[in-house]
Order: structure tokens, then C-alpha cells, then sequence
């Protein structure tokens, strides 16, 4: 059965929906070092929002934590090259008050205040994704696309989402959690208990940044190095050689999965340059047996539901050579670049980019109303 067929029809929000255009703010940038790959996604969102339904306005925060207002033909710089894409000069910078209205400040003086309908954070990685955010726009009452404060703290941390499956009985990869307060892990040890290869990676990060495939003892002094100079919890994994497969959740109280898709690597593994610049080859959906895709989409739903997920989220799953399937991990904000995955499972489930970024936004407002209501 296509995805369309279960869910024919977005929510909506009558209220809202009498006002005519809804205002819209749409947050990218941020301080992570995912910062250049929230400016590609944010150009994708942008190219497919529709212009008659929604009054946009460009908020984007930089390597700082500043916030600007920008325009929408001139907010980026380098926007075809993921390396070197930067955001553009501001018009002007934004002070915002305790309520959530933000005050444009040109020079010294405050313009026309702004104020919100619902917001779309399409940030990556911590300040943006990991509930920080989440938590500024909640205490300004103000509706927002994707998981609320808990679901996105535990979707960035990779060691808390993994013990919460684990003690769902939901299957993942081995692994052990390192500080960098803690004496430096032995690669003996670690050989012994995982073979080669075995993943070293921060615990809060994605987009593949600070990741490293440990092939040999002479990378895992490099390997560990790398991972502390993003965060001071990593882990490392044991390597699942084999399928990468992903699918995307969609829904609040009723979540609805997405066809199951496959990556095809040419490369050792899901690295950067694979995701933003040259792009993997994909399979939508994924060339495997219906039992196997069945069983991915319902532990896509299991696992959404116990890392305490709404809005959406991206579930990415490892298979093996031995036919042992694994969760990964979970994306509460996915890319929505060129090579994005996410936008292209749900075009392939009969979705496409327009419509879904309507049901989004449509989430985040029904989710708002029934909470307002508590």
C-alpha cells in the first residue's frame, strides 16, 4: 500500500487557515560545525515552500549565535559548493523580546517588529537540533516543524538513543561510550571486542563530521583525536559490513513510515563528501523482500515512538553480511539538500518535497493547538 493511500490528507488548522498566507520563519545556520550543511538544506526547503500559502521570512544565525534577517535572493554565498557555501552579509541583526517577537535593529534603531504564525528550524547538530532550540521556541509559545525538547536531545545524542532501544529490546550495533576526561581507550582492547574495522565518532554530531573508519592501529590515535575535537563523548562501534538502509517516520499521536530506501556506497563508508558532494546512488525503494522491509518500517515506528519523537524523523538502519539488522540512529532534523535522502523516501511513498513540507508545518501546528490546550 503507498504511504499517500494511509495518510490521503494533511492535518489542518482551521484558526490559522481563515488568516490567509501563514507567517513563516524559516531558522538555518547555527554554531555547530554542521552550520554549512543547514545552509544547503534551508536553500532546499526554500525552493519548495509555496509562496502562495506561506509569508516567508529568512532568520539566519551565525557561527556565533548572532541572528540576521536576510533576504531571499541574496542569503547565501557559494550556495552550490557544500565546502564553501556561507551566509551572505545581513541586511540587519534581530533582538528578540520574552514573548517571541523579533526586532530588527538597522544601526540604532528598532524596525517594524516580527512576529510568527509557526517556525521551520532546519538547523543540524547541537544549538539547532539537540533541543536547545526546541526549548527557546516552546518558551516563547510558538508552534515549530519537528521534535519538541526530549524527542531531539535524545535523536542527537547517539549513546542515550541507544540505550533507550536497547532497553526497548530494539536491536543495535555494539559499542562503548569514552570521555575525554577518561583515560584514552586501548586499541588492543578494542581490536579484540570489535575485530577491524570498528567506527570511531562524537556522540553528538552528524552529517558523518569528526567520523573515522579505524582500519589499522596507526589511524586510531588520529581516529580518537578527531572525535574529541567535536565533542567529549564518543563512541566506537563495531562495524556492521553490509546494507545501509533508511526510512522516514512522519506523524504525532499517529506516525505513518515511508517506503524503505537503500544507499549504495562507492566509498568505505557514509563520509561528507558522499552526502553533500559527490552523492551515493540510491534504490526507492530498497530492492529487498517485503518481510524485510515490513520489519524495518515497524521498528522505524517502534523506535520513534520510544526516543519520544513527533514531527518527523529520518530512522537509518545497518544490515549485515549475517543478516542481523540494526538501528543506527535517529535524525530529528534530516538534510533536505540535492542528495538528501529524506525528501526522497516520501516522494517515493507518494509524497512529494511541496506537499511534505505543508504536512510539516501542518504537524507543528495541530501539535501546538493540542498542546496549548494542556
Amino acid at each position: 500500500m503507498r504511504t499517500s493511500q494511509l495518510f490521503p490528507k494533511a492535518p489542518t488548522v482551521p484558526t490559522l487557515a481563515r488568516r490567509g498566507k501563514l507567517r513563516l520563519g524559516v531558522l538555518f545556520g547555527g554554531k555547530s560545525a554542521e552550520h554549512e550543511v543547514s545552509l544547503i538544506s534551508a536553500k532546499g526547503v526554500l525552493e519548495h515552500l509555496d509562496n502562495e500559502k506561506y509569508d516567508i521570512t529568512l532568520i539566519g544565525i551565525d557561527k556565533q549565535g548572532k541572528w540576521h534577517l536576510y533576504e531571499r535572493d541574496s542569503f547565501l554565498e557559494h550556495a552550490s559548493n557544500p565546502k564553501r557555501v556561507r551566509l551572505a552579509h545581513p541586511n540587519c541583526s534581530l533582538i528578540s523580546s520574552f514573548d517571541g517577537t523579533l526586532y530588527p535593529f538597522r544601526g540604532d534603531r528598532l524596525a517594524t517588529p516580527l512576529s510568527f504564525d509557526v517556525i521551520f528550524p532546519v538547523l543540524h547538530g547541537p544549538y539547532g537540533e539537540d533541543g536547545i532550540l526546541q526549548g527557546l521556541l516552546q518558551l516563547w509559545n510558538l508552534p515549530f516543524v519537528g521534535a519538541r525538547v526530549l524527542g531531539s536531545a535524545i535523536g542527537m545524542d547517539k549513546d542515550v538513543t541507544k540505550r533507550l532501544l536497547r532497553e526497548a529490546n530494539l536491536p543495535v550495533v555494539p559499542y562503548h561510550v569514552f570521555h575525554a576526561h577518561e583515560p584514552s581507550p586501548s586499541f588492543a582492547m578494542l581490536e579484540k571486542e570489535f575485530g577491524l574495522p570498528f567506527f570511531i565518532k562524537p556522540a553528538n554530531l552528524g552529517s558523518s563530521v569528526g567520523v573515522t573508519k579505524v582500519l589499522e592501529e596507526a589511524s586510531f590515535a588520529n581516529a580518537l583525536s578527531l572525535a574529541f575535537a567535536y565533542d567529549s563523548k564518543i563512541l566506537v562501534e563495531k562495524a556492521a559490513i553490509g546494507h545501509e538502509f533508511q526510512c522516514a517516520v512522519l506523524g504525532n499521536e499517529h506516525p505513518i513510515p515511508s517506503i524503505v530506501g537503500e544507499i549504495h556506497l562507492t566509498t568505505p563508508f557514509y563520509t561528507f563528501d558522499a552526502k553533500y558532494i559527490a552523492g551515493p546512488s540510491y534504490s526507492f525503494p530498497a530492492n529487498i523482500s517485503q518481510e524485510l522491509s515490513t520489519q524495518i518500517q515497524a521498528l522505524s515506528l517502534q523506535a520513534y515512538k520510544t526516543l519520544c519523537c513527533d514531527g518527523t524523523a529520518r530512522i537509518d538502519f545497518l544490515y549485515d553480511e549475517r543478516e542481523n539488522l540494526y538501528i543506527s540512529e535517529m535524525n530529528t532534523i534530516p538534510g533536505y539538500t540535492p542528495h538528501s535522502t529524506f525528501p526522497s523516501l516520501w516522494k517515493a511513498s507518494g509524497i512529494p518535497f511541496s506537499e511534505l513540507l505543508d504536512r510539516l508545518i501542518a504537524l507543528a501546528l495541530e501539535r501546538h493547538q493540542y498542546t496549548s490546550r494542556i
